[in-house]
């Protein structure tokens, strides 16, 4: 797909009120593209609107919960009242959750999958067949993570949410391909969004010290969710399966292909100065 001049085609993004859904949205409107876009921060989703509405694109913005199966069907009735089907997929609505799987309550299993596993199946069932049948092709990209392919104790239930979105990409992808419709599994290192001071903590993890500590980690390694968005749009034009973002996240990549045993250890050694 063609993302440097975008004109005529739909780009639909989840989670698009902050952070890398933001970003990659303002992105394709700056490169031409109309929008829809969804999140449940009401006042981010406006900021972004207007901000794609004064660069001169069409926007279709909705407060929407991508967990809730009956709110993300009303939005995918509604978008395509507008059009036949969107040209690019953007599922990035997602949450952290710090905390090691003994620390871990069933409540927040019941709070995770649903909006990072669940969201994503939400995007990929409501508006793909609309892709299908349309017949001009297109591409989704869903938003996993390093922790999709690199498994962190600390983060043991987010990390199983984004395996399972990684495992989703992968088979979507081999399905998808006599249709002409590219999927991306994009896999973000560390990245300075507003995730770090939402997220979830639990157990060891559970204190204003550990908060500020894992802020200011991200912070000093100021790798911006524009950035992101840029590599994104690279992902999509070079029909990639798999786009681990930064250079640890590349480094973790290569280290679970190549050394399992050696990217083990190092996860055990993370978990470790963590505690």
């Amino acid at each position: 797909m063609d993302v440097e001049r975008m004109d005529g085609r739909t780009v639909l993004v989840t989670g698009a009120g902050s952070g890398i859904g933001r970003e990659t949205a303002l992105l394709c409107a700056r490169r031409g593209a109309d929008l829809a876009i969804c999140d449940v921060n009401e006042a981010g989703l406006a900021e972004t609107e207007n901000a794609a509405r004064a660069a001169g694109r069409d926007v279709f913005a909705e407060k929407v919960d991508v967990a809730d199966r009956d709110q993300m069907r009303g939005f995918a009735d509604a978008v395509h009242e507008r059009v036949e089907a969107v040209d690019l997929l953007v599922n990035n609505a997602g949450v952290g959750l710090g905390a090691n799987f003994a620390d871990t309550e069933l409540e927040d299993w019941d709070w995770i999958l649903p909006i990072n596993v669940m969201g994503v199946v939400h995007g990929c069932h409501l508006f793909v067949p609309a892709m299908v049948r349309r017949a001009r092709g297109g591409h989704v990209v869903n938003l996993s993570s390093a922790a999709g392919f690199f498994a962190n104790p600390s983060l043991s239930a987010y990390t199983a949410t984004k395996f399972a979105v990684l495992g989703l990409s992968e088979a979507l992808r081999i399905e998808l391909r006599p249709h002409h419709i590219g999927v991306s599994a994009i896999c973000p290192g560390l990245i300075n969004t507003p995730i770090t001071r939402t997220s979830r903590l639990r157990g060891v993890a559970a204190s204003d010290e550990m908060r500020a500590r894992v802020v200011r980690l991200y912070e000093r390694r100021n790798y911006g969710p524009d950035r992101v968005a840029k590599r994104i749009l690279v992902a999509v034009a070079r029909d990639r399966a798999v786009m681990p973002v930064t250079a640890e996240a590349w480094a973790m990549y290569v280290l679970t292909r190549l050394t399992p045993p050696v990217a083990r250890r190092i996860a055990g050694l993370i978990d470790a100065a963590a505690r």
